[in-house]
């Protein structure tokens, strides 16, 4: 019946307002599950302030401001001052995971510093100095009054008014060993045919398209890939930039460097995962998503489509998970200019609505695309690119955007060590391999470890033989980061994506596994009520299985609706830890939810617990919306 049934406009209505209060109330629990990564509370609203005031106001990292003036540090010639200097950009520099962006011409509080011509490039002297004992390097990406390549296009064309020198440098340390690269996740998401694995193939190599697919090929694995075009299967790709912000490419054209080459010269690692299109690799897709832990998505939309079939299923995906996202319109060298105008505010509308919320700036110049980069630490911001792979046209600026891009993610290298399996390989001469993402803690070669849960929910011992990331060896990663490991005595027919690596102490049980969980959930979508018995197809990270409903915290919940649930696994049990995001799917159905706790007593089901607490009356749906669409 929900299958077939469609939604009613006033029940995607409510569905689409109550998405944007739910992921606030997913960040907070996020935050209470990762509370070293991120401060909670009084100053958690901090970006929410910033984010409509200057960038130089949201640039201001710093808990307090120093002592000296930052313009003293930058022209006074005492050795003191200097000492100073270099331990603000040490602090930046940290905060920023090995990069920061400086303006040079303002200070901390955004009060302009009047600098000279000569002021700025003394400035800018010193400050290449500090960078330089800190193994760093600076790269000049915009300059204001100052002249030269880089110069502001809102200078030249007189809508600055400022008559003071100013710039932005980006300062971006020299990673000591591969372990330390900077890396930042991205799904790239989008309708079939949207040129998603182009786009990546341009980007990647640095040749553009034909426009008949070549740029794409090198990112298939299948042999049906090539030959239909479409993905099927979760795609990795990865980009390289150095120190001075320049891609790794290789010298000879055409030539595609590989993973361990990339690796070994760059300072910064992009990591894009190409996601399936198609409607029938849906599951596939949340998979992708789910796993990956993507720092930002990126959606792919044909210019000459619009925003048509998966692509608002990928977008609202995305925005449950409270992933930022950036769009990039393609085709436009062969969309009319009307169609292309239509696509551009189809695009704004959605983003606009109450359940994205985002605010869409369209990048058309370097001024833009730095400012905007710079200030996408808000997740109200939604940058916009239109592009071409086959002129080359506007990817500069995407290759500019993806440069800067600061660092987004909450991850506690401090807390006991998690990874989530994404996927497994036997490897000739080295054996059982898996790879994912480390949730939390860190892991070192040689160390002992529990990989499980197995089909009766037990974990197997075994030990870290050695880690890889980007496919070159590292004695060690942490949270955050994407890795493999080599495993000793475990056959891959026993490992399965979905289960988890945990450390193993002496002494100590294995850990323990669940088949029934409660968890918080919000309804996005479905036609009818929900009630328990009800079964859909549930995604917890890496997790893929059907769950059965066997309670809830009222008679039934529908569209918008907001409830505690209790899920039971039918398969096999999961390791899962409160704080998890989940999302369930059936057919047109779809819902997300955060786990509140591990395990269910049937002697307290859910609906006496609301009872008690005198809360029934208030969640339970009024008589006239249950005939409603019932």
């Amino acid at each position: 019946m929900s299958k077939t049934m469609k939604q009613l406009p006033h029940e995607r209505r409510k569905g689409e307002a109550a998405l944007s209060d739910f992921a606030d109330f997913v960040e907070k629990q996020q935050a209470l599950r990762y509370p070293s990564s991120k401060p909670v509370g009084s100053e958690a609203p901090a970006v929410e302030h910033h984010e409509e005031l200057d960038i130089l106001d949201s640039l201001n990292l710093e808990d307090s401001e120093p002592e000296v003036p930052l313009r003293d540090l930058f022209l006074a010639e005492d050795e003191d001052n200097m000492t100073k200097l270099v331990q603000v950009v040490e602090d930046r520099l940290r905060e920023g995971h090995g990069e920061a962006v400086f303006d040079v011409g303002f200070e901390n509080s955004g009060d302009s510093m009047h600098l000279t011509k000569p002021d700025w490039e003394k400035a800018l002297t010193r400050l290449k100095a500090a960078a330089k004992s800190l193994r760093a390097d600076c790269d000049v990406l915009l300059t204001k009054n100052i002249g030269g390549e880089v110069e502001a296009a809102s200078v030249a064309t007189g809508k600055d008014k400022d008559q003071d020198c100013s710039g932005k440098v980006l300062i971006r340390q020299a990673p000591p060993t591969a372990e330390s690269v900077i890396e930042t996740r991205i799904a790239v998401v989008g309708n079939v045919d949207a040129g998603k694995s182009s786009m990546l193939g341009v980007l990647v190599k640095g040749d553009l398209d034909d426009g008949r697919g070549k740029a794409r090929v090198n990112l298939f694995r299948h042999k049906h890939e090539v030959e239909t075009g479409r993905t099927s299967s979760v795609g990795m790709e990865i980009m390289g930039f150095d120190t001075m912000g320049k891609v790794i490419t290789s010298d000879t054209p055409g030539r595609k460097l590989s993973w361990e080459e990339i690796g070994k010269r760059s300072a910064k690692v992009i990591t894009f995962t190409d996601l399936a299109g198609h409607e029938k690799y849906l599951r596939t897709t949340v998979f992708g998503l789910l796993s990956s832990s993507p720092n930002y998505c990126l959606l792919m939309v044909a210019a000459n489509n619009g925003l048509i079939g998966m692509s608002k299923e990928h977008l609202g995906i995305a925005l449950a998970l409270n992933v930022p996202v950036m769009v990039v319109i393609t085709k436009i060298d062969i969309c009319p200019p009307n169609i292309l105008e239509q696509t551009i505010q189809q695009i704004t509308k959605i983003l606009k609505s109450p359940g994205a919320r985002k605010i869409p700036i369209f990048i058309r110049d370097r001024e833009e695309c730095i400012n905007t980069a710079t200030q996408f630490v808000s997740q109200r911001i939604c940058p916009i690119f239109q592009v071409s792979n086959v002129t080359g046209e506007n990817l500069d600026l995407v290759r500019t955007f993806l440069n800067i891009l600061p660092h987004h993610g909450r991850y506690d290298a401090g807390a006991d060590f998690e990874f989530s399996v994404n996927d497994t390989f036997s490897v000739p001469f080295v054996g059982t391999v898996v790879s994912g993402i480390i949730k939390s803690g860190v892991i070192h070669a040689g160390d002992n470890v529990w990989i499980g849960p197995d089909s009766n929910g037990n974990f197997v011992a075994t030990n870290v033989r050695s880690i890889q990331r980007k496919r070159l060896d590292v004695p060690a990663a942490s949270a955050g980061q994407s890795a493999s490991f080599a495993l000793r005595k475990v056959r891959r027919k026993d490992v399965r994506k979905g289960m988890v690596v945990l450390p193993k102490v002496e002494g100590q049980p294995p850990p323990k596994v669940t088949r029934e969980f409660v968890a918080e959930v919000l309804i996005l979508s479905h036609a009818t009520t929900i009630k328990t018995k009800y079964q859909a197809m549930l995604h917890v990270g890496p997790v893929a299985q059907t769950c059965a409903i066997i309670d809830i915290d009222r008679p039934f919940i529908r569209t918008g609706d907001r409830a505690t649930v209790a899920f039971r696994f039918t398969a096999r049990p999961e390791y899962l830890v409160e704080g998890d995001r989940l999302l369930f799917r059936e057919g047109r159905t779809k819902g997300l939810g955060i786990v509140k706790s591990v395990g269910y007593d049937p002697s307290q089901p859910l609906m006496a617990r609301n009872t008690d607490a005198g809360q029934e009356t208030e969640k339970v749906a009024p008589p006239a919306e249950v005939k409603v669409g019932a």
